[in-house]
């Protein structure tokens, strides 16, 4: 019996260990921010998107569709500081980023993913 009262004991110092280095790792992660993924999760006003807060929509840029539009603001990119027309060079970007097949259901309306936006999102900042 105190063969397995140690067995056991060890078995949970050893988890309780590696918990605490999943903690330090993450609160690193968090903390220094390598992968940028603070904006996906912390949004301007608290997480509250003041433009839908009375219901009301405005369009913020005509060549998104209101889903295209909703998702970019998940992702915390505002549609109106992106460009309002396509210009070849951003066009070629977004292809050679994810695809001229998946670029064309994009334009055509499909919403694009959380990846493909944060792949794309190099092209409108160069």
């Amino acid at each position: 019996m105190k063969i397995f009262l140690k067995i056991l004991n060890s078995f949970f110092v050893f988890l309780g260990i590696i918990f605490f280095i999943i903690l330090i790792a993450l609160s690193y992660l968090w903390v220094a921010d390598p992968f940028n993924i603070k904006p996906l999760f912390l949004t301007e006003g608290g997480g509250i998107n003041r433009e839908f807060a009375d219901g009301v929509n405005t369009d913020n840029n005509p060549l998104l569709s209101e889903s295209q539009e909703s998702m970019l603001r998940s992702a915390g990119i505002n549609p109106a500081s992106l460009p309002s027309e396509i210009t070849p060079e951003l066009e070629a970007c977004a292809v050679d980023k994810i695809g001229e097949v998946r670029v064309k259901e994009i334009v055509v309306g499909a919403t694009p993913s959380a990846s493909e936006i944060l792949r794309f999102k190099g092209c409108l900042e160069e």
